[in-house]
């Protein structure tokens, strides 16, 4: 039961540290994270199964490194060097809640931030509300029309989206978007959930009436 609330470990399909998608995960008992020679230094594993990994400053791929479990050490210079290279280092206890967060260190802009300060009241946020809204919206519509056939509910938030044109105020903004949202999510009301045979168990008796079996 224990085992079922805590992250996994993927023991089989874990057999090196190199990144992928930009992202290391370190597991096990004994974990390092260490500077040598300037190079980012990690081991992990449990007991004699130990995976090691050497990251040079120069295409090293490591976006992300998360270290699963509070079992080990990761030294300053470690941390920095992550700062350096734009990394980030997420330290997770063994049920996924965060120890520890760092991310990448950027110098501060002061005409972005005086820019973000001042979007609330020059209408700057006004417009990118309605450019991002307008999207949101145009993808719904897609979805409606081509993938649930449901024309109606296609052409009202087509309708809706063409109203962001004309509003000015951000509160406006908002309405549209629940008004399409209400649209959309009534589309999919009547769809029918399909499960596998062997999950049918698993799903409530108040779910039944909706459910169309398919076999594997």
């Amino acid at each position: 039961m224990a085992d079922e609330e805590t992250v996994s470990h993927l023991q089989n399909s874990h057999n090196s540290l190199s990144p992928r998608l930009g992202v290391v995960t370190l597991f096990g008992y004994g974990t390092s994270v260490r500077v040598e020679r300037g190079h980012l230094v990690l081991e992990d594993g449990i007991g004699s199964d130990r995976h090691h990994a050497r990251f040079p400053r120069v295409c090293h791929g490591l976006k992300r490194l998360v270290a699963i479990g509070s079992d080990g050490s990761v030294s300053f210079a470690a941390l920095r060097w992550l700062a350096s290279q734009s990394a980030a280092f997420v330290m997770l206890e063994r049920d996924g809640s965060v120890l520890a967060t760092t991310g990448p260190v950027r110098p501060s802009d002061a005409r972005l931030r005086r820019a973000q300060a001042l979007a609330g009241s020059n209408g700057t946020a006004v417009q990118l509300a309605i450019e991002l809204i307008t999207k949101k919206l145009a993808g719904q519509e897609k979805v409606a029309r081509e993938r649930l056939n449901n024309l109606v509910v296609a052409e009202s938030i087509a309708k809706l989206r063409s109203g962001l044109r004309s509003v000015r105020r951000l509160e406006a903004v908002l309405s549209i978007e629940a008004s399409a949202a209400l649209a959309y999510w009534s589309a999919w009301s009547n769809l029918e959930i399909q499960y596998p045979r062997i999950d049918l168990r698993r799903v409530p008796d108040h779910w039944q009436p909706s459910v169309r079996v398919f076999h594997l």
